[in-house]
Parts: structure tokens; C-alpha cells; sequence
């Protein structure tokens, strides 16, 4: 097969949509490599994606397009059609403008529809687009992959898609998080302490780190606490609250690091805290699972689902339950083992393998249905 891929989330996106883009395509060109996959993206940034020389890429030519580079990801129906592609897979929630004028079947990923049901996270100009983009895309796609139950229901609620349209993929977790890390020099390089708590995730109210902070405080627990993430606003938040709690030598801010780097701190951690109110899926729950790294997560949204009973959950908005969660498993090694092995248990089926195999063969479904 012959697989168009819209890369733009792979080349400029770190974490979130550019993580689940650069492992769907990587995976596929592992375990699948029989098959040519072809990326389209509006700008090239090596820093993000260093595996791309791998494929074949196409990027804006012309002068026109080079300026107005979203359309031309918006409109990238024509470029398809020159590369003779067999099938083309929106990864990020949606699909080129035309698309559907062509004879070439189309995926689509729906990761999450946070700006319907929260959408006071949002700009009402950015709902409007989001809105219509993901209409499209719904309506379009042959095939709709959800990368959760919760997603799934969602799409079917608020676009009226008939179920059998959708399939649920869980995304894969990168194979680096299921090998050994070395730790000792990154320990060094970061100046880390040898225990503390990790916390990933970009700093935002959606993902709700304050929670944390405020357990914290709530149960006098002298452990440090390590953010890695995005700063946004919300960081400004978290800082005022760190410095009036006198929480400033036990709270650790580290900027956006590679999965090698991520899954090594994991791996380092006593736990990991992933307490957000809404999520498509909640990848941090997974990577930290494969890495040996026991999980508190919320108990609201798909983050029950992705966990699998293999997490400690607690309400997001409970940071008093949240502090007791934390001292159980601080206090508790037996409890801390157990989750150990449950998780391992859980991320071992979210391996790449069985995630290329499960997609290859939704687009040879895919392909064969528009034969027919």
C-alpha cells in the first residue's frame, strides 16, 4: 500500500497530537516496511522529528504557498493526487478540503472533542474552526478511528456519526519507554534528587497540576515534585502558589525533553501524578505503566479506560483525597509494587507491534471496501 499521512502535528507539535503522529508513523515504517508511506506537512523542523529522512515528505513549493502554509495543509488534495496515493490518513482530527472529489478512500483520527464539551478553554473563533474541520472529516473519512471509547461516544453525540463508521485504536506507546534507561547521567544533567514524584504534561488548567501542589501542602509531604511540560499562563498560577506555600526547594521545572530523556525519569520516579479533568486519552498514564512507573489518575473522562484498573484513581478536583493517594503509595511499597506489576500488565498492550498490525489492517479493510 501506498499511505499518505498529513505529518504536520509529526514536524511541529512535541508532545500530544506531534507524539501519537511520529509513533503511528514510525511504528508503521517498523513493523510494516513493505509498504511506502508518503508525509505531507506545511513547514519541516528537523528538531521535532528526526527520523523523517526516512520517508518521502512533501512541503510547500511555490512562493504563495510557502506564506500561506495552512492552506496549503488544508487544501492538500491536489499534492495527493500527483503522488499517486493508494490512501490518505489525517492524523490530527482532520482531512484536506476536496479530498472527497477524489478517488481516494481517507482515514481520519479523532483524538478528542475537549473544545465542544469544555469550551470555555476555548476562543470562539478557534471553536468555530475546530467545529468545522472536524465536521468535515467526519462526514468525508471512510473510516473514523477513535483512540478511545470516550472519544467514540463523543463523535457519535455531537456529530451523529453511525457507530459502525468509528473503530476504537488505542494509540501505541514509543518502544523506547519499554527498555532500560540510563539514569545515573541524567540524574546528573538535571541536578534531580533520588526520589521525587513526576508529573507530565503541558502546564495548562485542563491538565490541572495545582491539584497537585495542594496535595502537596494538604499532607506536609516533603517529596520533591517533577514538572515536565509545556509552561503556558497557568504556570504563573502554579508559581504563586509554590512561592506563598514556601514549596520553592521541593518543586522541579523542566522544559520539554525527548522520550528517551522522559522515559528515563520514569523510570527514576517513585510514581507518576496525571490528574487532568478531560482527556482523548491521557498517553503520559501508558508511557509511565510500560516504564515501571506506578500511576495516580483522575476518575473522570477516558483516563478510567486508559488506565485499565491498573492506576490509583482519585477526583481531579479532590486534591485532599489526591494527597492521601500520594502518601499511600510514598508509605506503601507493597502498594507501590502491585501497581508496578499491574501496569506493566496494562502497557504491554499498547506494544507498537500490535498497534501496526491493528492499523494495517484497517487500511486493507478500508481499501477492499472501495474496490467493492
Amino acid at each position: 500500500m501506498r499511505i499518505g499521512f498529513d505529518a504536520k502535528r509529526a514536524f511541529l507539535n512535541a508532545s500530544g497530537l506531534g507524539n501519537y503522529s511520529r509513533n503511528t508513523i514510525n511504528t508503521l515504517q517498523h513493523y510494516a516496511p513493505e509498504n511506502q508511506f508518503v508525509l505531507y506537512t506545511p513547514e519541516i523542523r528537523e528538531n521535532q522529528f528526526d527520523d523523517y529522512r526516512k520517508f518521502e515528505v512533501y512541503s510547500p513549493e511555490t512562493r504563495l504557498f510557502k506564506l500561506l502554509k495552512p492552506l496549503w495543509r488544508s487544501y492538500a488534495a491536489g499534492h495527493i493526487k500527483k503522488q499517486n496515493i493508494e490512501l490518505y490518513h489525517g492524523l490530527s482530527n482532520e482531512l484536506p478540503h476536496g479530498i472527497h472529489k477524489l478517488n481516494i478512500p481517507s482515514v481520519v483520527t479523532i483524538h478528542d472533542l475537549i473544545f465542544l464539551r469544555y469550551p470555555e478553554f476555548y476562543k470562539l473563533i478557534d471553536r468555530k474552526i475546530y467545529y468545522g474541520k472536524v465536521k468535515y472529516a467526519c462526514e468525508t473519512a471512510n473510516k473514523i478511528i477513535a483512540i478511545s471509547e470516550q472519544t467514540r461516544d463523543d463523535i457519535i453525540r455531537f456529530f451523529q456519526v453511525e457507530p459502525d463508521k468509528i473503530e476504537v485504536v488505542y494509540q501505541s506507546v514509543a518502544p523506547v519507554f519499554y527498555e532500560k534507561q540510563e539514569t545515573e547521567k541524567l540524574s546528573l544533567k538535571y541536578k534531580l534528587p533520588k526520589r521525587f514524584i513526576l508529573s507530565v504534561g503541558s502546564l495548562e488548567p485542563r491538565k490541572n497540576q495545582l491539584a497537585i501542589l495542594k496535595a502537596i501542602k494538604s499532607e506536609k509531604l516533603d517529596i520533591p515534585v517533577v514538572f515536565v511540560g509545556k509552561h503556558t499562563s497557568y504556570f504563573n498560577k502554579m508559581k504563586q502558589f509554590i512561592d506563598a506555600n514556601g514549596l520553592e526547594k521541593q518543586i522541579i521545572f523542566l522544559p520539554h525533553i525527548d522520550d528517551a530523556e522522559l522515559a528515563g525519569l520514569y523510570q527514576m520516579a517513585r510514581f507518576s501524578v496525571y490528574i487532568s479533568f478531560f482527556e482523548g486519552f491521557g498517553l503520559p498514564v501508558i508511557e509511565a505503566m510500560a516504564s515501571s512507573c506506578p500511576v495516580i489518575t483522575s476518575n473522570v473522562s477516558c483516563l478510567p479506560e486508559t488506565a485499565g484498573g491498573a492506576a490509583l484513581l482519585c477526583s481531579p478536583g479532590d486534591f485532599a483525597r489526591l494527597g492521601k493517594n500520594i502518601r499511600l503509595i510514598l508509605e506503601n511499597e507493597e502498594q507501590r509494587n502491585n501497581m508496578i506489576f499491574k501496569g506493566n500488565e496494562r502497557a504491554a498492550k499498547f506494544h507498537p507491534q500490535l498497534f501496526a498490525e491493528k492499523m494495517i489492517d484497517l487500511y486493507s479493510s478500508v481499501l477492499k471496501r472501495s474496490d467493492d
